[in-house]
């Protein structure tokens, strides 16, 4: 199949300027904004509404939940390296993006159904639609900008803030929804959670169609598979993928799907290596190191995703969340702000933090922002060791802080590592597979997401999770953590000299 042209086949157009970049990031931006509200909306209520729904509150559902979150997770960004090869071999970066938006979208109503099995298949079809969706966007990103353009990189910041604004609006929308909605069950209440988030990915749906004309052909494939014939090739292959992907979460079980992962993990990296070698050896030793810090990314996204899974029953069940005396009591749902609105928050800091630091020559390289961000993560950890062991009060319970300082030391952790991560993949990969580098990169995150299910099911065990058994998994979190962290910083030197010069 011919490959879709990319930003280094085709030169960049002249693209008008806004604040200091191309004006179609903003665009991009947006079209993203409103893809998170439809995934953060529903993403902290799924765990809760597993349980109230098909357990009949009972905690003893929560290691299933956590396990069925995982596994959902991992999925979702699993399925964007199947997404990226269809963008960068079939279909073209726009039409993916917005085929992927609508299976989204049927998705999101889908799970509103109380029907454990058909919940299910709409998380299958949620994602299926990702896969379209979400790799590709962040490829426009990168080729909207010229090779060696310094600003890549904070626009890729700059991009991110565009996620975790609608991370940040989304569960204080939906959180409040749930809320208000107090003379029906929690169970009613969650599904109006997810019909906003429904919302939200039609917006994005039509934000992109309306604006994608101002990428002037980029992201466009070539005139022989811009036809009738691919797409319909690709709504077949969806129309197959939906059962298969509910094969695996109803019956494989999230154990059997990190086996898969972690063969597909081998599949695609012997993929890039085989298109590398057609470039000689610089290009290989950069897919090397590419894929060293996607084993990295693996440790820090099994442990920042319990977000979902273990921290949401922390806060429902052993958080204190009664604020001013009682009169106010703090929604679970807002606790998956607190990351979105640091990174609103932070992100300029950052940003700012890497061009002074360039500006004097000591910016750290991409491997000691990785390692830094590893560092950060295992930090947050360490607050709640503190409060699980030191600031237990008779009922049980610990503050409200730590739980929200851990989000935030997170957060600082995530922008070391997560823009930088994008961007790294637009630079390093050969040029004909980007969006199957930056599957790859999805894809590793994906196993870490798994991962992250089967630790959170671990905490909780057979009964529910309690102040002993979340202080032990999260005293676990640290450790690894920080080792990691730690060897990145040793190896760093080593990594650099395999990217050859890539910043």
């Amino acid at each position: 199949m011919t490959p879709v042209a990319t930003d280094a086949t085709r030169p960049v157009p002249e693209f008008p300027q806004t604040l200091g970049h191309p004006r179609p990031l903003w665009m991009l931006f947006m079209t993203e904004f409103w893809e998170r509200f439809a995934f953060y909306g529903m993403r902290w209520a799924l765990t809760l509404y597993i349980v109230a729904q098909f357990f009949n509150h009972d905690q003893a559902g929560q290691g299933y939940a956590s396990r069925t979150y995982g596994a959902y997770l991992a999925l979702v960004y699993a399925s964007a390296i199947f997404g990226g090869y269809v963008a960068d071999r079939i279909l073209g970066y726009q039409r993916s993006i917005l085929l992927g938006a609508a299976v989204m979208g049927s998705g999101l109503f889908m799970v509103m159904v109380p029907n454990q099995q058909v919940f299910l298949a709409g998380l299958a079809t949620v994602i299926v639609g990702n896969g379209l969706f979400k790799p590709n966007i962040s490829s426009l990103v990168g080729q909207i900008y010229k090779q060696g353009d310094a600003r890549r990189d904070r626009g890729f910041t700059i991009f991110y803030m565009g996620i975790n604004g609608g991370g940040l609006l989304a569960p204080l929308v939906t959180g409040w929804l749930a809320s208000v909605l107090s003379d029906t069950p929690m169970e009613q209440n969650y599904k109006v959670v997810f019909a906003a988030s429904g919302v939200g990915m039609i917006i994005s749906l039509i934000w992109f169609f309306i604006g994608k004309s101002q990428l002037k052909g980029i992201g466009v494939p070539p005139p022989e598979r811009n036809g009738t014939r691919s797409m319909l090739m690709v709504i077949v292959g969806i129309l197959v993928a939906i059962p298969l992907v509910y094969l695996l979460m109803a019956q494989a079980g999230a154990i059997v799907i990190a086996w898969l992962l972690g063969v597909l993990f081998i599949g695609v990296g012997v993929m890039l290596v085989v298109e590398a070698l057609r470039h000689g050896r610089v290009q290989i030793q950069r897919v090397i190191a590419m894929l060293l810090l996607f084993a990295f990314n693996v440790t820090f996204w099994m442990f920042f995703e319990q977000a979902g899974s273990s921290f949401n029953f922390l806060a429902e069940n052993i958080v204190d969340r009664n604020m001013f005396n009682g009169a106010f009591i703090f929604p679970t749902g807002w606790f998956q702000s607190v990351n979105s609105a640091a990174i609103i928050a932070l992100a300029p800091f950052v940003a700012w933090a890497w061009a002074w630091s360039a500006g004097i020559g000591k910016e750290p390289s991409i491997p000691r922002k990785f390692g830094l961000g590893l560092l950060f993560n295992a930090l947050a950890f360490l607050v709640l060791m503190y409060a699980l062991s030191s600031t237990v009060d008779g009922t049980g319970h610990i503050p409200f802080w730590p739980l929200a300082l851990c989000y935030v030391m997170q957060t600082v952790g995530e922008l070391c590592l997560s823009p930088i991560g994008l961007s790294m993949v637009t630079k390093l990969a050969p040029s004909k597979v980007v969006g199957l580098a930056m599957g790859g990169w999805f894809l590793s995150t994906a196993i870490g997401n798994n991962l992250s299910g089967l630790l959170a099911g671990h905490i909780s065990g057979e009964n529910g999770m309690t102040v002993a058994s979340a202080l032990s998994g999260f005293t676990f979190s640290f450790w690894l953590l920080m080792g990691a962290g730690v060897l990145l910083f040793l190896i760093a030197p080593l990594i650099n000299r395999l990217m050859h010069g890539v910043k």
